[in-house]
């Protein structure tokens, strides 16, 4: 079982969601508390019952299995006792916010591509959602059509347009 690992800010610092990303943060608390949790207390019981515990492999991996479930279920319900869910303004027009779909073009690469902004805790790059709080996302926030910026990386300074905002 892969469990994401997210840092909490502290206590009392708002995480910031979209309606969607809150709703998916909720629906999968619900699933660990209840389905997930299930599977590892049988992984466990099923594994008690090969016999002496010191050397059953499968009982310590069932145990490690619960270890994490329980860790993140701790952050989820901490990260939902922190989220402000933000709704993308009616006026904001062809602005990018928090739960935007901006079309960019890359200017070196000569490369369009459409990213999501999202809160830091549901960014997911292989997924097109990027974190307001990212290089990129940052760099987005406020700019309309036909904008250009650049962003410092890693690897070097990219330079993009902005061609759409849903």
């Amino acid at each position: 079982m892969l469990l994401k690992c997210y840092n909490i800010p502290p206590m009392g610092k708002e995480i910031h969601f979209t309606r969607e990303g809150f709703a998916k943060l909720k629906k999968e608390l619900e699933d660990l508390k209840g389905p997930t949790r299930m599977a590892i207390a049988d992984a466990i019981r099923e594994a008690k019952s090969h016999g002496d515990l010191r050397e059953n492999a499968a009982y310590h991996e069932a145990k490690l299995n619960q270890s994490r479930l329980e860790s993140r279920i701790a952050d989820l319900e901490k990260a939902l006792q922190l989220a402000k869910v933000v709704e993308r303004p009616d006026a904001s027009g062809a602005t990018a916010h928090l739960g935007s779909k901006v079309k960019l073009m890359d200017l070196e690469f000569d490369d369009e591509f459409t990213v999501t902004l999202v809160g830091s805790f549901e960014a997911d790059p292989a997924k097109d959602l990027i974190s307001i709080g990212s290089p990129l996302g940052e760099s987005m926030l406020g700019k309309v059509i036909g904008d250009e910026f650049e962003v410092e990386a890693p690897r070097g300074n990219s330079r993009y347009r902005i061609l759409g905002v849903e």
